[in-house]
């Protein structure tokens, strides 16, 4: 056999090589993107169940779009404290409190990336921002226009904190503000 016969054989057994190294990496890709697939369908909530856990929990519906954001501001804030719905503050209120690392006495390490940007999003959307141009910015319910007018006719026991949110809300700590107590079921 000549040269040229051992060299085409050489590059046959090559290429055929090669093609079989390109379909079992497809192959196996294919099975890893399916694999992961199923188990992302698997764990993830789906569209209605999303918002079911929305409506039964929070003041208003989260929208697909912040869901991820409400979903990390409740793991982040309630482990230590009630969450507290994004309305009671205003928009400069939170965009202060999530980048500040001394947040009411405590050192916290502060959000970055696409974490910061999800609860900022959620936060953003359900908060409205000071609509006053000599209105100061409040840290505290007591001194925040937006908490006052949620609840009309309610005198705020003093000092306020996050956990009297508990007397009137017995469900606050699962961020259900809907349930009240039953002194205030009926009120106007």
């Amino acid at each position: 056999m000549g040269f040229l016969s051992q060299n085409r054989i050489k590059n046959q057994k090559g290429r055929s090589a090669s093609w079989v190294l390109i379909a079992v990496v497809g192959i196996w890709s294919i099975g890893i993107a399916l694999g992961m697939a199923q188990t992302l369908n698997a764990v993830s909530p789906n569209r209605s169940q999303v918002s079911e856990m929305s409506q039964i929990a929070s003041v208003d519906n989260i929208q697909p779009g912040t869901a991820l954001g409400h979903e990390l501001y409740l793991n982040t804030c309630s482990t230590c404290h009630i969450a507290i719905p994004p309305q009671v503050f205003p928009t400069q209120t939170w965009q202060q409190v999530i980048q500040d690392p001394q947040h009411y006495g405590a050192t916290l390490q502060p959000l970055e990336g696409p974490s910061l940007l999800l609860m900022w999003k959620y936060l953003q959307t359900y908060s409205r921002p000071i609509a006053l141009k000599d209105e100061t910015v409040p840290y505290r319910f007591n001194r925040s226009r937006y908490f006052k007018a949620l609840h009309p006719r309610v005198d705020i026991p003093q000092p306020l904190t996050v956990n009297s949110c508990v007397s009137c809300h017995p469900g606050a700590s699962q961020f259900n503000f809907r349930s009240l107590t039953s002194e205030w079921q009926n009120s106007p």
